[in-house]
């Protein structure tokens, strides 16, 4: 941050914001008690108006960026152009994931990744889903080559294992974590937090494997008015709207995302769509309440509607659920509520809660799926510094869970799931150089009773180039199959349910090295983690058993999911990541002998990168992509398809150039390598098996499959797209 001291009449301010690099978008000016605030446009211009008159101050912030003060004469209007130096070593972003409390990421004991607005625009995508692979060590996961849905894998766990929040509540899971991330306005997000291995001490369910936080922007520092169009040669369109409205202590920002793609194509020449035609609508507001002594105050909502086909090309409307053309078609309704107020109180006590409704209506060949799902969650906390070294957290939380379908799950009748919890946290500062966090979570599930989350992290930081993190904690999740498992809905395998299944439990340790070295001009820096998680209870799919059968069972042995990632950084031009991971499960056969299964889709190597280079004033050149090793696939007996996937990377190249202030024309092209998998489906000339059992012309036995599928469709595309940006 950077204060200035301005001296005025009533009037108007501008200037512009840049570093070593060039101008510097949106960066949040605000001035004196917060009232009055912008942000810089595409080409780092501001302007403030209605400035009051005498001593005030001016706090320009830019992540990774020094302080410094300047001084401005009591008539100045014109501030010029403000040169932000780099701090690479000092990167002081605020976070909030790891321990529920603002924090500078340097200073949290829990390590967490970022993922900035800058980042996305270096890979535009329509949607957060594909956003978030720029993470080391997080991959989004398609889990069907007709439909496209998909998850988020962390550090190998699939999608249930991951707690997805926005602004701080849990709003995305159980029935809506297949579609969750679609439809978040790309341009209201102000940055996405990621933090691996279990969080339950702290979030309760569902955070076993990892959480990813979805921030948007302050309202009062986003742009009056954004707006982001592209196109590709596929004829896919996607537009994200934003614009700031109110003045004072009053704040709304209005976000809305458009995105269609319908155009079918059958470019693998399978008789199937390669790619899901969608029309997606998504309406984000969120409002926002200036209060004495910066209390907080907000409320945002969000609305999303979406339909998706998939299947034979010839598919239409009218032979939904028949059995003559294959198709699939997914129509949601989808309705967020979230807010948080803290309280009149001398002391810090902030309630927050959220709301969804997820309505389903599917189809799957001739199997309709109809659900709907309205999850409630509301808490309490209250913080205080107990003298110079303690932070303490104390809350209380409630979550409601009510589902029903048409499938067996809600036979007799909807599942309603109340969950109280109780949490508590300690962060210790043992020394200036040591830290200590202890947290600890009681849960009361109806059906399992107590369950005990206690948590502990350490962070050890000698000066600011070094920092060592080392936690442990437990996780714990409650299983609802059909609301997770794609797989159990799709095909023609059918869902055996072995035994009653129990809550999964699991336990992690992660070690964590931050080194840094920082010069004048440059900056080099890594960050190199050691995780390790064991399960003493999983719930597994076996689709060995039987090829028409997909059969789950509590896990009678256990499961590990261990592995390093290294993270490399030069300055905030160069990225590179790559983590190696090792994600198993040992059962007793018959026998009684420990066998070893390695995890679907999870592969022992994987990597991410990013290469930005300014060329002049105007343009720039994005090189972004991921890489994956081979992962296990899951395959029929006999199969003729490999059990292991190729290697391959999906890599992305975009050309920006800055159009005055307001304009910024991109382009590029998707897949550059033009990747795609061979043979996502098995016999998709027969998809509703209807000569499966032919001796002749099928001796293996083979069935319909749609699982096979671990990469996009889609080889290499255009793209090209338009930005608009009104600070003020």
């Amino acid at each position: 941050m950077l204060p200035l001291l301005l001296i005025a009449q009533p009037g108007t301010v501008h200037g512009r914001v840049a570093d070593a690099q060039g101008p510097l978008p949106f960066a949040g000016i605000v001035l004196k008690d917060g009232l009055q605030a912008t942000a810089s446009d595409a080409n780092g211009r501001f302007t403030l108006t209605d400035v009051p008159a005498g001593p005030g101050r001016l706090v320009v912030s830019a992540m990774g960026l020094a302080t410094g003060a300047y001084a401005a004469s009591g008539g100045t209007k014109d501030l010029g152009t403000i040169i932000l130096d780099a701090a690479y070593e000092e990167l002081e972003e605020v976070v909030v994931t790891g321990t529920m409390r603002e924090v500078s990421r340097s200073e949290s004991p829990v390590p967490v990744e970022v993922i900035t607005s800058a980042l996305f625009r270096r890979n535009p995508s329509p949607a957060l889903f594909d956003a978030v692979g720029m993470v080391n060590g997080v991959r989004p996961q398609i889990n069907c080559s007709v439909c496209n849905t998909g998850d988020i894998h962390i550090n190998g766990m699939e999608g249930p294992y991951t707690m997805v929040l926005i602004d701080g509540m849990p709003i995305v899971s159980g029935l809506s974590s297949v579609y969750g991330l679609s439809g978040i306005p790309n341009s209201l997000v102000e940055r996405v937090e990621v933090v691996k291995g279990p969080g339950s001490a702290l979030y309760g369910s569902e955070a076993m494997g990892g959480i990813i936080n979805v921030i948007t922007k302050d309202p009062v520092l986003a742009p009056r008015f954004s707006a982001d169009v592209f196109g590709t040669t596929w004829n896919e369109w996607n537009g994200d709207l934003g614009l700031r409205m109110g003045k004072g202590r009053a704040r709304d920002l209005l976000g809305v995302n458009i995105f269609r793609y319908n155009d079918p194509r059958d470019r693998n020449a399978d008789g199937f769509t390669d790619v899901t035609l969608q029309e997606r609508i998504s309406i984000f507001n969120k409002f926002d309440l200036q209060r004495a002594d910066h209390r907080l105050a907000s409320l945002a909502a969000r609305y999303v509607t979406e339909d998706r086909w998939g299947g034979q090309m010839e598919w239409t409307e009218a032979d939904k659920g028949s059995d003559k053309i294959y198709g699939e078609s997914i129509h949601t309704e989808r309705w967020e509520l979230i807010g948080q107020y803290q309280l009149p109180l001398r002391e810090r006590v902030i309630t927050q809660f959220s709301f969804n409704s997820h309505q389903q209506d599917s189809w799957y060949g001739t199997m309709p799926y109809r659900a709907d799902q309205r999850v409630f969650f509301a808490q309490v906390h209250w913080a205080r510094a107990l003298g110079a070294r303690h932070d303490l957290l104390l809350g209380a939380a409630y979550r409601h869970t009510w589902y029903d379908d048409n499938t067996g799950a809600t036979a007799t009748a909807a599942q309603r799931i109340p969950l109280p919890g109780l949490f508590v946290q300690d962060e210790w500062a043992l020394a200036d150089v040591h830290k200590l966090l202890l947290g600890y979570r009681v849960d009361h599930d109806r059906a399992h009773g107590l369950v005990h989350s206690p948590r502990l992290a350490y962070k050890w930081a000698p000066n600011g180039r070094w920092a060592v993190r080392a936690s442990f904690g437990t996780g714990y999740r409650v299983v609802n199959l059909f609301t997770e498992d794609h797989a159990a809905l799709t095909g023609a395998r059918q869902v055996v349910i072995a035994e009653e299944l129990k809550p999964e439990r699991s336990t992690n340790a992660t070690l964590n090295l931050v080194r840094k070295w920082p010069a004048e001009k440059r900056f080099f820096g890594i960050d190199l983690s050691l995780f390790h998680t064991r399960f003493s209870n999983r719930i597994l799919p076996d689709y060995q058993l039987d090829p028409n059968l997909i059969v789950y069972d509590n896990l009678h042995g256990f499961g590990i999911s261990q592995g390093a990632s290294l993270n490399l950084e030069e300055g905030l031009r160069g990225m590179a990541g790559v983590t190696w991971m090792d994600v198993y499960t040992k059962e007793r056969d018959p026998e009684g002998r420990m066998q070893r299964q390695d995890q679907y889709f999870a592969p022992a190597w994987s990597g991410t990168f990013t290469l930005s280079q300014t060329v002049g004033q105007h343009w720039t050149i994005d090189l972004t992509g991921q890489w994956s090793g081979p992962m296990r696939l899951p395959v029929l007996p006999n199969d003729y398809r490999s059990e292991l996937s190729p290697t391959y990377a999906l890599v992305n190249l975009q050309v920006k150039r800055a159009f005055g202030r307001r304009f910024e024309l991109y382009g590029g092209v998707k897949n550059l390598l033009d990747f795609v998998p061979s043979d996502p489906l098995m016999r998709p000339f027969d998809p509703f098996d209807h000569q499966a059992d032919d001796p002749v012309s099928n001796p293996y036995g083979y069935t319909f499959d749609t699982s096979y599928m671990y990469a996009p469709l889609q080889g290499a595309r255009g793209f090209l797209g338009l930005r608009f940006t009104l600070a003020e």
